[in-house]
Parts: structure tokens; C-alpha cells; sequence
């Protein structure tokens, strides 16, 4: 007679199992991915925990970079963009890969997609990046939205007491960067596409808002370049950022793009 149950007990073994951990980290995960912005409470309360054990979690989800907390909220981290980031490909269902490759194609330029968390810029999306602009954007996952192009951008596009809350949470801080954004505020609001200067004057970024169908602001494409090169046609550079990115907004959303 054969001895069926230690080849079941292997088999089970090898095969996936919850564990209490890691089913309490991805509850925590999925909170902050389906309610950016939520409160430590509402988490405990989402997971039916008390607080002093949820309490652990999150803080060692915050040191990782996993999580971050921007007045007593939570967002995702920059790690989890960052290995978006590193591995290649967007995630980002409305924007494809196809489609920054054929803005970079457009212009001869490194294209970037960002999108907020919290008072961040973080990039999720690339093409056309050199040595340079690459290992920027690796190393500096997480930016100022006031000290980005593509922060600039989405902040014109904010509700306008979202963005007064942000102004003034920033004006302690960096009050140049505030009074800088104000004097352009305007023209962004009027052109739709705001600039900024990187490495002393060396780097020209020109940023848009992408929209979704609904007309709703979901991210920032970037535009990156020699100065030098960039302003002699930043007029052309202008439309066809606007007419690439404008496009996009006519996409279905998918959950992930095949990679």
C-alpha cells in the first residue's frame, strides 16, 4: 500500500500559504493604494486591528520607503515607484510605454511620466533617458512638486483650496519657491505647460497635465533637454507636448500594461 500523505504534506508545502505578516503588510499596501491620503485610524479600523499593532507595521513600512506620511496621511512610498521606475516599464494603464517612446521620437528628447504622492513628484514612467538624466531620476525618486516642471504643472491643475493648503504648508519652508510659482501661475493656467531650469540654467523641462477621460489630472509628462538645444524651439516643443499628451486622455484605462 502506498503512502500518500508525506507526498500531500510536501506538496503542500511547496504550494502558497497565507502568512500573518505578510496578509497584514498587503492589507496596508492595498488601504493606501485604493485610499491615498488615509488616516492611521481609518487604517486600523479598515483591518479590524487595534491601533498598537498596526501601529508597528507602518512605521517599518515608513522606514523602508514603502510608505510616507505628509500630515498625519498616508501615501505610497517612493519605493514602490522606484521599482517600478527601475524596471523599465509603466504601470500606469492610461499612459503606455508606446506612448512616451513616441513623444521621445517626436522631439529627441528624455521623456518623463509623474504623478503626485502627497506633495511629491515621483516618476513612474521614462524614455529616451541618457546616463544622466537615468541616474537622476533613480537616485532623486521622490521630488518637490514646487521644484518641478511637472509639479508646477499639476499644481496649477489642483482645486484651489487644495492648492492654497499646499502653498501655505510650503511657505515656512520655502518661501522663494512659493513667490517663484505664484509669478507663474498665470502663464501655466493660460499656456497649460509650465517650465523649469535644472544644473544652473544647463536643463530646460517643459511639463503638461495628463487628463483621463473624465478630465481629471492623473500625472505629468515631462519634457528634458539641453537648454542650449531646447529654447531656440520651445514653441514647437510646446504644441507637440500638448498634442501628444492630449491624446492620451482619449485612452481606456487598463489595470497594468503587459510586460
Amino acid at each position: 500500500m502506498t503512502d500518500t500523505s508525506s507526498a500531500t504534506d510536501a506538496s503542500d508545502d511547496n504550494g502558497p500559504k497565507n502568512h500573518r505578516t505578510i496578509d497584514r503588510v498587503t492589507q496596508i499596501l492595498e488601504e493606501v493604494v485604493y485610499h491615498p491620503g488615509i488616516g492611521f485610524a481609518e487604517i486600523a479600523r479598515a483591518l479590524g486591528a487595534p491601533k498598537s499593532s498596526v501601529h508597528g507595521f507602518i512605521r517599518g513600512l515608513q522606514a523602508k520607503g514603502w510608505l510616507y506620511e505628509d500630515n498625519r496621511r498616508f501615501y505610497l512610498g517612493p519605493a514602490v515607484y522606484g521599482l517600478t521606475l527601475a524596471s523599465g516599464h509603466i504601470r500606469a494603464g492610461q499612459v503606455t510605454q508606446a506612448d512616451l517612446d513616441a513623444l521621445h521620437e517626436a522631439t529627441g528628447l528624455t521623456v518623463f511620466l509623474g504623478v503626485e504622492a502627497g506633495d511629491h513628484l515621483i516618476y513612474i514612467g521614462e524614455s529616451g533617458t541618457d546616463a544622466l538624466t537615468g541616474f537622476a531620476a533613480r537616485s532623486n525618486i521622490r521630488r518637490l512638486l514646487l521644484n518641478t516642471a511637472g509639479g508646477k504643472a499639476l499644481l496649477v491643475a489642483r482645486p484651489d483650496v487644495d492648492r492654497e493648503s499646499y502653498l501655505r504648508r510650503q511657505q515656512a519652508e520655502n518661501p522663494e519657491l512659493v513667490s517663484e510659482f505664484l509669478a507663474e501661475f498665470a502663464d501655466i493656467s493660460k499656456t497649460r505647460v509650465a517650465r523649469n531650469y535644472r544644473h544652473h540654467g544647463a536643463q530646460l523641462a517643459l511639463s503638461t497635465v495628463v487628463r483621463n477621460q473624465a478630465g481629471e489630472s492623473v500625472g505629468a509628462a515631462i519634457l528634458i533637454g539641453q537648454a542650449s538645444e531646447m529654447k531656440p524651439r520651445e514653441a514647437k516643443l510646446r504644441k507637440t507636448l500638448l498634442k501628444h499628451v492630449d491624446s492620451w486622455a482619449t485612452h481606456k484605462v487598463s489595470a497594468r500594461e503587459p510586460i
